[in-house]
C-alpha cells in the first residue's frame, strides 16, 4: 500500500510527467490531422456488409481529433495550475541560487549540467545545491496531484 504522503520531489517531478504527456498527445493528434487530410486508396474488391457506416472515415477521424484538443486543453490547463503552484513554493525558499535551481530543474526541465552553465558552477555543484535545496522546499498546504504515483 502506497502512502498518501508526497515527497517534495515526487511533487516537482510532476510537471515533467505531464508535459512528456503532453508532447505525447500532441503528437497523436498531429498523426490523426494527417490521416484525416490524406486521400486513402480505393478499394476495387467487392465489399459486402450488412450495416454500411453513413460516416466518412474522415468524419469519425475529426470527432476523435476534436475530443483529443478537448482533453489536451484540460492538460494544459492542468500543467499551468501546477507550475504556478509550484513556482510560488518554489519562491519562498531564502537562497536566490537554491531557487533558481529549482526552477530550471522542474519548471524549465532543464540537466544539471545546463544548470550549472548558466550559474557558473559545475554539474556537481549544480546537484548539491539541489539537494539542499529540495531539503527547504515546503509543499503547499493542498498541493495539485497530477495522476497516479508509482
Amino acid at each position: 500500500m502506497m502512502s498518501d504522503v508526497i515527497t517534495p520531489k515526487e511533487y516537482l517531478l510532476q510537471g515533467y510527467r505531464l508535459k512528456e504527456r503532453i508532447r505525447m498527445h500532441q503528437s497523436e493528434i498531429e498523426e490523426l490531422r494527417s490521416l484525416a487530410t490524406s486521400v486513402g486508396s480505393p478499394g476495387f474488391e467487392p465489399h459486402y456488409n450488412s450495416n454500411p457506416s453513413t460516416k466518412a472515415p474522415f468524419e469519425r477521424l475529426l470527432y476523435k481529433i476534436y475530443d483529443m484538443e478537448a482533453e489536451h486543453t484540460k492538460m494544459l490547463d492542468k500543467l499551468l495550475t501546477f507550475k504556478k503552484e509550484a513556482t510560488e513554493a518554489i519562491n519562498k525558499i531564502p537562497n536566490q541560487d537554491e531557487r533558481l535551481i529549482l526552477l530550471y530543474r522542474y519548471i524549465k526541465n532543464w540537466s544539471f549540467a545546463d544548470i550549472g552553465e548558466k550559474l557558473n558552477v559545475d554539474r556537481h555543484t549544480a546537484m548539491r545545491w539541489h539537494d539542499k535545496a529540495l531539503s527547504r522546499f515546503e509543499l503547499p498546504e493542498n498541493p495539485t496531484i497530477i495522476g497516479e504515483r508509482v
